[in-house]
C-alpha cells in the first residue's frame, strides 16, 4: 500500500520503524532479529535510510527488497539527492517498482565528509523538490514522503522561508511529512499549527528517538543539526550514574512524548530506532492506549 493509503484508511495512529543498512554482513542476522522483535507492534510500515556513496546506496536496495520479500511489510526507501544522477534514481525506481516497493521518501542528503563543499556533492537534484518533481512526473504511482524540522531546518533560519520551501514540495507532489527527531512536544504542535497557517495539509508524522548513553546524546545533536534538548532533560541526562540510567530516562521521556502525542489524536509516529528493539518495546509497553 502506499503510506497516504495507510494514514487515510486508519482512524487510530499508525506506528512506523526506521532502519538503516548495516555496514557488515554479520550485523544483517542482528537487524532482522530486530524486525523480528518489533513485528508484534504490527507497523503499518518501515523505512530504510540512504547514504551518499555507492556501497551504502546498493546495501539500502538489498535491505529494502529484502524486507518488502521476507516480512511482507510495507516498505519507504530514502532517496537522497546528493551525488545523484538522473539516470541513477530512474533506474533504482524501475527496481523498486519491478519488486513492487511504492513508497519512497525524497530527501536532499547530507554531504559527504570526504567531499569539500556541497555544491561539488550536487549532481542532477540541487534540491529535495527536484527529486519530488522527477518522482512524481516519471513515476507517478510512487508515494513520496519528505523531511520537516519542528525545530527549524538547520540550513534555512529564516522559518518563514522554510515553510514556504516545504509547501512547494508539498505542491510538487509530496504525501506526507515525517520530521526529524525533537525532545518537547510543544515545537510539533507548534510547527503543525504553522505548516497549517502556510496551507499544508498533508500528514505530519512526529519522529521519535529516545536518548540511550550520554555518548549518543552528543551523536545525535551532530546528527540532528538544529535538534534542542531541553534543560529538564540535559540536566537528568547529565546527573545519571551511569548509562543504563541514561536508558531509563531516555525511555520514559520519549514514553511521555509519545504518549501525549497519542492523546492529540497524531495521524502515526516514526520511531528511529537505530536496529534496535528494546528501546521501542519497552515504550510500547509503557503506554496507555485505547
Amino acid at each position: 500500500m502506499l503510506v497516504k493509503e495507510i494514514l487515510d484508511a486508519r482512524t487510530e495512529p499508525v506506528f512506523s520503524l526506521e532502519f538503516f543498512p548495516p555496514k557488515k554482513q554479520e550485523d544483517w542476522d542482528k537487524l532482522f532479529a530486530t524486525i523480528t522483535n518489533l513485528n508484534p507492534l504490527e507497523p503499518s510500515y518501515v523505512s530504510v535510510t540512504y547514504g551518499a556513496g555507492g556501497s551504502t546506496r546498493e546495501r539500502t536496495h538489498n535491505l529494502v527488497t529484502k524486507i518488502q520479500q521476507e516480512t511482507g511489510l510495507t516498505v519507504v526507501s530514502h532517496l537522497t539527492c546528493i551525488g545523484a544522477e538522473k539516470s541513477e534514481i530512474e533506474s533504482v525506481l524501475k527496481l523498486y517498482r519491478e519488486h513492487g516497493i511504492k513508497n519512497v521518501l525524497a530527501l536532499r542528503g547530507d554531504k559527504p565528509a570526504d567531499i569539500p563543499t556541497l555544491e561539488e556533492a550536487i549532481k542532477d537534484f540541487p534540491h529535495a523538490i527536484d527529486l519530488v518533481r522527477f518522482i512524481r512526473e516519471n513515476f507517478p504511482e510512487m508515494g513520496i514522503g519528505v523531511a520537516g524540522f519542528p525545530e527549524g531546518h538547520p540550513e534555512t533560519p529564516n522559518r518563514m522561508k522554510e515553510l514556504e520551501f516545504l509547501k512547494e514540495k508539498v505542491d510538487a507532489g509530496a504525501d506526507y511529512i515525517v520530521t526529524q527527531l525533537f525532545f518537547d512536544n510543544r515545537d510539533y504542535f507548534d510547527y503543525v499549527e504553522r505548516c497549517d497557517l502556510a496551507g499544508i495539509t498533508v500528514p505530519i508524522i512526529p519522529g521519535i528517538m529516545p536518548i540511550m548513553s550520554k555518548k549518543g546524546m552528543i551523536r545525535m545533536g551532530e546528527l540532528a543539526l538544529g535538534s534542542r534538548i531541553p534543560s529538564k532533560l540535559l540536566r537528568k541526562v547529565l546527573e545519571a550514574s551511569d548509562d543504563k540510567e541514561v536508558a531509563e530516562i531516555g525511555i520514559e521521556w520519549a514514553t511521555n512524548q509519545v504518549q501525549e502525542l497519542l492523546d492529540h489524536k497524531v495521524k502515526g509516529i516514526h520511531f528511529y530506532t537505530l536496529n534496535l528493539s528494546e528501546a521501542t518495546l519497552k515504550i510500547f509497553r509503557n503506554l496507555k492506549r485505547g
